[in-house]
């Protein structure tokens, strides 16, 4: 390393929390509004003169594109440089926002979604590697911890955000909000952010990624409409095929090529592949949870909605104090131990909340929803350190895109396999076909409410049984180098 590679290395250590900042409101700002919109579709829907099927779709286009395009843009980062693909999507971001903001319909209000989403996507992408490139292995998990909160922030806060921009002004200032904020985070992006690595003479695998697209968009696009026209419809039942077919086809192509879009050799480390199906098991169970909440303390307990709304924060104001901390223990004695407490805590959080009934004291359900959050904060921090760190360098783009992925697709899977599990109980209690809350008759909700809670556990708990074993064999193969260490230190003797 030269003297100018030296010096503007130790520039990089001098700004690594500002650097930290500015991609900590880049990524707060895109992940609020994947759920700052849902409060506002009622009123958006009366303003835009659309039924609520088709206001809906303002939601599940951001949802799908991100699926979609995240490995794109974790490849490019690789490609052409981490800090220019965030740059890029921040003002990508920045110009949807405005156009959302001043759309008067409802084709134009989607389509400027998709463009802001495609944004969001390059800037969720890279932000896990640019931490990873940015900041030395012994402050790495506490950087990615606080970035893990300010995700988790972001997804939680957006419906009481929503709820009072919409009541103080319009719902245009949701997006329209985001303007002055993405300018001033390019600004210091240009002024800050390392200089970008181009790596010469690799292509984007075009085929790949066209078929990954086509998959994730029928896959994500059935997921949400199957909800409402039923997963037994022939177009429905279509649509996972085909998505199907071109995932196998993409999984095929990406084995033969030099220079694939997923580079499937990262999965050939057991680190990488258990520490992100440990995450994929923690965003579905999660979700799962975050979904049913809201009808138990509207429906069964009878909140309102502004009461619900400050019990929903419960989560989130946990997690913004337990996940920084993670991190930073992470750094100390390591990640393994962390995920194996986080993950078992998060499965008696959802075994306790699965005993709940219609006359529980609300202090025993915070009590119950504290212990799942705990588990959930100890669990994220240290386990994306652990993704992050497994992989080379020039490999940063892409692992940070697949962890982006799989929140992503728990997310959403989260989400459908609940409601369906619980709609699927309530009917078979009741005798008839379910899709909503039985006014009345809160016994019903409670019975598939319980399920969906014990699945969630259950799922959790094969998670606790994979990170044991994780731990185990980390342990195992420590205290095999350190014996091959004290050999070769005799012989040498």
């Amino acid at each position: 390393m030269n003297k100018t590679e030296s010096k503007i290395q130790i520039e990089i250590y001098k700004n690594r929390w500002l650097i930290l900042f500015t991609v900590l409101s880049a990524t707060f700002m895109s992940t609020l509004d994947s759920s700052i919109v849902n409060v506002a579709l009622p009123d958006m829907s009366v303003k835009l003169n659309v039924d609520m099927a088709g206001i809906e779709w303002v939601v599940t286009s951001f949802l799908i594109t991100v699926a979609a395009s995240i490995l794109i843009f974790g490849r490019l980062g690789d490609m052409i440089g981490k800090t220019r693909v965030f740059k890029y999507g921040l003002v990508v971001f920045t110009m949807g926002s405005l156009f959302c903001g001043l759309t008067n319909s409802l084709p134009l209000l989607i389509t400027a979604r998709i463009i802001q989403a495609i944004g969001a996507s390059a800037t969720m992408a890279t932000n896990q590697g640019i931490i990873t490139q940015v900041f030395p292995v012994n402050e790495r998990g506490r950087a990615l911890g606080v970035l893990g909160t300010f995700v988790a922030l972001g997804s939680m806060a957006g419906p009481p955000i929503g709820g009072i921009i919409v009541s103080a002004v319009s719902w245009r200032y949701i997006f329209l909000i985001n303007v002055p904020i993405g300018i001033i985070v390019f600004i210091l992006t240009i002024k800050i952010f390392p200089k970008p690595h181009m790596v010469y003479g690799e292509k984007l695998d075009t085929k790949g990624a066209s078929l990954f697209v086509i998959s994730t968009v029928l896959l994500f696009g059935a997921l949400g409409q199957g909800q409402t026209i039923g997963y037994n419809n022939p177009i429905i039942l279509s649509a996972f095929a085909i998505s199907f077919v071109t995932f196998v086809l993409f999984i095929m192509i990406e084995y033969k090529i030099d220079i694939p879009l997923l580079q499937l050799s990262i999965f050939k480390n057991s680190l990488f592949s258990v520490s992100i199906l440990c995450a994929f098991i923690s965003f579905i169970t999660i979700s799962a949870s975050n979904i049913i909440l809201p009808f138990y303390f509207q429906d069964t307990l009878k909140f309102s909605p502004a009461a619900t709304g400050f019990f929903m924060m419960v989560s989130p104001i946990v997690l913004s104090v337990v996940a920084p901390f993670s991190g930073y223990m992470s750094d100390k004695i390591g990640s393994e131990i962390l995920t194996l407490i986080g993950l078992t805590f998060t499965s008696l959080g959802l075994f306790l909340i699965s005993s709940l009934t219609e006359k529980s004291s609300v202090i025993m359900l915070i009590i119950y929803i504290v212990i799942m959050t705990l588990g959930n904060g100890m669990f994220q921090s240290p386990n994306n350190s652990l993704v992050m760190s497994t992989v080379a360098k020039d490999k940063l783009g892409i692992a940070g895109s697949v962890n982006a992925l799989i929140r992503n697709l728990g997310f959403v899977l989260g989400t459908s396999l609940s409601t369906v599990l619980l709609y699927n109980r309530m009917s078979y209690k009741i005798g008839y076909r379910v899709t909503d809350y039985i006014k009345g008759n809160d016994a019903i909700f409670m019975y598939g409410m319980r399920w969906v809670y014990i699945s969630a556990a259950t799922l959790c708990l094969i998670g606790v049984v994979i990170t044991a074993l994780r731990f185990y064999n980390s342990k195992k193969n420590k205290k095999y180098n350190k014996a091959q260490a004290n050999n070769k230190k005799d012989n040498v003797i």
